[in-house]
């Protein structure tokens, strides 16, 4: 019985010990949360301004850049991944592990080849697992992005994109012929989604006809005059382009790897404290058996040693 309540008090400061932890990256993620929120709703205008000029320069004809026209029988379609370096975040990696498989299926019905370029170790260790291939993967930098990070990422996928399929890339492997990104979007504390957009040729997003544009609004897109040549402009512009939408995604990404972690610390702090009470509830329970037995033993001695003592007079 004392055995039992040293296994049940050792058990109990073992939770308490987890707790703290939990607690403690709780409170980072939350102190996190706004600042990335805060790079989010910097990022974003511009981002969403630039997606609208540009949808409006790929709907010209007169317009002729790889980035813009759609490319006959495409082969290799190339993902890129954005999952978190560390754990401890909930469905956070899940989520958007499935909406990437999801996606590579739906490729692979339409003929073509999915290519995976994955940001985050978590990803990473996913498909290696699995004995996946992988074409090209950045790690260490999921919770706090920098421009320069995106810049690295952009400069590899639009190289291969720029190579197509039937090229050779930066890396000196077969390019791609489309580019789509899978991130998780951040809405709100307790919401972040998944979500595939394709980056090249120039898409907006997967929307519906309603929201013909990245703002929401509608009705004609603007005329453009172009000061030098078009080619020049669109040449300088399309790469940045990319890598905006690219940094946009990581902002998003690691404000909603916060938000989910904070959730899953609260929860896992949360359900410690009820295995806390339980354990104690068993250790105090334990304890007053073992109180109750000693008692009775005690009890039991003296009325035996009474006994004898009345037998010997």
């Amino acid at each position: 019985m004392s055995a039992q309540v040293r296994i049940l008090q050792q058990r109990v400061r073992s939770v308490k010990m987890i707790q703290k932890s939990t607690k403690a990256m709780e409170m980072i993620a939350t102190s996190r949360i706004a600042k990335a929120q805060a790079k989010v709703r910097a990022a974003r205008p511009y981002s969403i301004q630039m997606t609208d000029a540009l949808t409006a320069l790929a709907s010209s004809s007169s317009l002729d850049h790889p980035l813009l026209n759609e490319r006959p029988n495409p082969g290799r379609v190339g993902i890129l991944l954005i999952t978190s370096d560390r754990g401890l975040c909930g469905g956070y990696n899940a989520n958007v592990i499935k909406a990437t498989e999801e996606l590579s299926a739906l490729l692979r019905s339409q003929g073509k080849t999915p290519v995976l370029y994955i940001i985050g170790r978590k990803g990473m260790s996913y498909y290696t697992f699995r004995q996946r291939a992988v074409e090209a993967n950045w790690t260490g930098f999921s919770e706090k992005p920098t421009f320069a990070d995106a810049e690295n990422a952009a400069e590899l996928v639009v190289g291969a994109f720029m190579a197509g399929s039937e090229g050779v890339g930066p890396d000196g492997q077969p390019g791609i012929d489309e580019l789509h990104v899978v991130s998780t979007r951040f809405q709100s504390m307790i919401s972040q989604t998944a979500q595939a957009s394709r980056v090249a040729p120039l898409e907006v997003e997967y929307v519906d006809s309603d929201s013909p544009t990245a703002s929401g609004s509608s009705g004609p897109l603007p005329a453009y005059e172009y000061e030098p040549s078009p080619d020049v402009l669109l040449d300088a512009l399309l790469p940045k382009y990319v890598n905006t939408r690219i940094f946009a995604a990581l902002l998003d990404s690691a404000a909603s790897e916060s938000a989910a972690r904070r959730q899953a610390c609260k929860s896992a702090t949360d359900n410690a404290n009820e295995i806390i009470k339980k354990l104690s509830r068993q250790a105090n329970q334990a304890r007053q058996a073992l109180i109750t037995q000693e008692l009775s033993e005690i009890v039991g001695g003296a009325g035996a040693l009474a006994a004898a003592g009345s037998e010997e007079e």
